[in-house]
């Protein structure tokens, strides 16, 4: 094996990036082993096997939900609706007022 101190910059990296292409090549091929064999033996007893690759997440994570209403002394302060009222809405609808009248239009 090559002395590791003796490379170049460039040649390390070079060698770092092959490294890894061969390595995701490897962990490919044998993830393809293993569907095909875990295929076989399930076709061996009758049962039918689906394998999804990757993980599903979830179609509603990071969906901003835009501001539906606004702090009338502060306007850079809004809420969404969703969740627990913020203190500034608190106080107010403590004070009597209704949350419809701060709806942003």
């Amino acid at each position: 094996m090559t002395e590791l101190s003796k490379l170049s910059e460039a040649e390390l990296q070079a060698m770092i990036q092959n490294a890894e292409k061969a390595l995701r090549e490897k962990q490919e091929s044998k993830k393809k082993e293993v569907i095909a064999q875990i295929k076989a033996l399930a076709d061996s007893v009758g049962i039918n096997v689906i394998i999804q690759d990757g993980v599903k997440q979830s179609s509603r994570k990071g969906v901003k939900v835009p501001p539906k209403y606004r702090n009338p002394s502060n306007p850079e302060q809004t809420w969404t609706g969703r969740g627990v009222p913020p203190k500034w809405m608190q106080e107010l609808i403590a004070a009597g007022h209704d949350k419809s009248e701060f709806e942003i239009q």
